[in-house]
């Protein structure tokens, strides 16, 4: 079975459902490290003090784009919703939206990554 459509529409629909997924894990970990409180502070700071580690960081970073993606695509997929004759722009506005991000997130993720790559906190 192959997908005859286009290119950049499939992508962000596989896109989209692969960064809601990666929210998914990140929301359970985040449940996770969240009971851990129940089991003592010293856990739940150790397991705190491994989210200081700079990969950790990039990590942040990289689910920062994942949520952003998810949104940014989410916000799209409404607009078709209400305007259906915009259709016929869905590769155009795939770009548009490709766009937005990189300038929404690139600037974030320079920010963010700062400290891992200059030193500080």
């Amino acid at each position: 079975m192959r997908y005859r459509g286009n290119i950049p529409g499939m992508g962000s629909w596989i896109l989209h459902r692969a960064t809601g997924v990666g929210i998914l894990i990140f929301l359970l970990i985040h449940i996770v490290d969240t009971v851990l409180i129940g089991w003592g502070p010293e856990v739940y700071n150790t397991v705190m003090a491994i989210y200081k580690i700079p990969l950790f960081r990039v990590g942040e970073v990289l689910l920062v784009g994942t949520v952003l993606f998810h949104a940014l695509n989410g916000l799209r997929i409404i607009v078709f919703d209400f305007w259906e004759g915009l259709m016929v722009h869905q590769e155009t506005m795939v770009y548009a939206e490709i766009v937005v991000f990189l300038l929404i997130w690139l600037p974030v993720a320079w920010h963010m990554l700062k400290p891992v790559l200059f030193g500080g906190s």
